[in-house]
């Protein structure tokens, strides 16, 4: 039974939303956090870019000498190249088997996913550097040989050193990566899967879709938002990684496999390069920017037709 009061309240929430003066002091708190947290760091580094120096020798302005610099510096632009290799292959692996889990999750396991859900998730509560640490031992060798290559070895095969190359520390980071973040990709489609109709499925069904023509016609196209929201997480989180790496191989060997956020810290915090460090922040912000829209531009064009 709807209480008596009912009406009275929403007449209330209505009078209190309907104020713009009582929406401006209710947002206000949290719109001052997100200027000092966010757009004042921002606008700092933007500034900061200008300059060259640090605060020993002074800051002297330079204009955008920096981004010139940017762009001829080959270190840059090969932390730039590495940055965008790793994001587009561990975003195409942890959005396609997350959707696969998500897939397995509601059509196949259904009610009994609880669990499953559970385990594959409990790697992204992990802390990184425990994960890349996780992940070093069990490809080590030597002394400190890791199960990888305890199993190599027991089918006749080679020890592999895979932090010894550029090639060897991707795929690890790829797949460490993979299994610490793809429950939470499988959990985010998830949601989205289960917001499709089920008479819509069962509509499909009568009509003789099963399958891969299911998951083709009709799921894919019904969760393509979240689907799309989770290619934009996952390029954002893996264009800014940095701990990960830092800790599997310190960006190793030498610095072939250090991305743009592991080449900003050093050029900010270990050669006192403040204003190079931050048009190196700058640049990779827009390059985070251009991916996101390249998203939705393509998301658009795909309602259009």
């Amino acid at each position: 039974m709807p209480r008596a009061d009912a009406p009275a309240r929403r007449t209330a929430a209505s009078r209190v939303f309907g104020d713009r003066t009582a929406i401006l002091f209710l947002l206000l708190p949290t719109l001052l956090v997100y200027v000092a947290l966010k757009v004042v760091p921002v606008a700092w580094s933007l500034g900061l870019s200008l300059f060259e120096g640090n605060a020993l020798r002074g800051m002297e302005f330079v204009g955008l000498d920096n981004f010139a610099t940017f762009f001829t510096d080959d270190a840059a632009l090969h932390a730039l190249v590495i940055s965008v290799v790793f994001a587009v292959v561990a975003t195409v692996c942890q959005v396609t088997l997350g959707y696969l889990l998500a897939l397995l999750y509601v059509f196949v396991l259904r009610r009994g996913s609880a669990f499953v859900r559970t385990a594959v998730f409990f790697p992204m509560v992990l802390p990184t550097v425990a994960v890349a640490l996780l992940f070093r031992s069990l490809v080590g060798v030597g002394d400190n040989q890791g199960p990888v290559n305890d199993v190599i070895n027991l089918f006749g095969g080679e020890s592999v050193e895979f932090l010894v190359s550029t090639a060897g520390t991707m795929a690890v980071a790829v797949a460490m990566t993979l299994w610490s973040s793809m429950g939470f990709y499988a959990v985010l489609m998830y949601t989205g899967l289960l917001d499709i109709p089920e008479e819509v499925i069962e509509s499909a069904r009568l009509d003789g879709a099963s399958g891969f023509r299911l998951v083709r016609h009709i799921v894919v196209p019904l969760s393509l938002p979240i689907l799309l929201s989770s290619v934009i997480f996952s390029l954002n989180a893996t264009l800014k990684v940095f701990d990960s790496l830092l800790a599997l191989n310190n960006g190793g060997p030498g610095t072939s496999t250090a991305p743009l956020t592991l080449y900003m810290y050093r050029t900010a915090f270990e050669y006192a390069e403040y204003g190079y460090g931050s048009t190196i922040a700058v640049v990779l912000t827009l390059l985070c920017l251009v991916f996101t829209l390249a998203v939705f531009r393509s998301s658009s064009k795909r309602v259009e037709d």
